[in-house]
């Protein structure tokens, strides 16, 4: 379950809540509710509360849960997701 710490795998998670069937569109509109300085980065500390993004309840994720969706995301290595890389990650899902 998503509950569980360190069970976070956001293949899964995107597959869960539905990002996979969305359109492009709808990917950057999810893109900008997670990046909430509106900076047009998620940084790790926006990415802490990704399902908070989704489900209110949701949890915080782990430091390690954040670094690994971080480095699954972040292709070219500047500590931060970028919507082409968001739109990427979840294509890849």
């Amino acid at each position: 379950s998503l509950a569980a710490a360190e069970s976070f795998n956001y293949k899964k998670f995107f597959e869960m809540v539905g990002l996979k069937k969305k359109s492009p569109e709808d990917v950057k509109k999810i893109f900008h509710i997670l990046d909430k300085d509106r900076s047009g980065f998620i940084e790790e500390e926006e990415l802490k509360f990704v399902l908070k993004g989704f489900t209110p309840e949701g949890r915080d994720l782990s430091d390690k849960e954040t670094k690994a969706l971080l480095a699954a995301g972040d292709k070219d290595g500047d500590g931060k997701i970028g919507a082409d890389e968001f739109a990427t990650m979840v294509a890849e899902s």
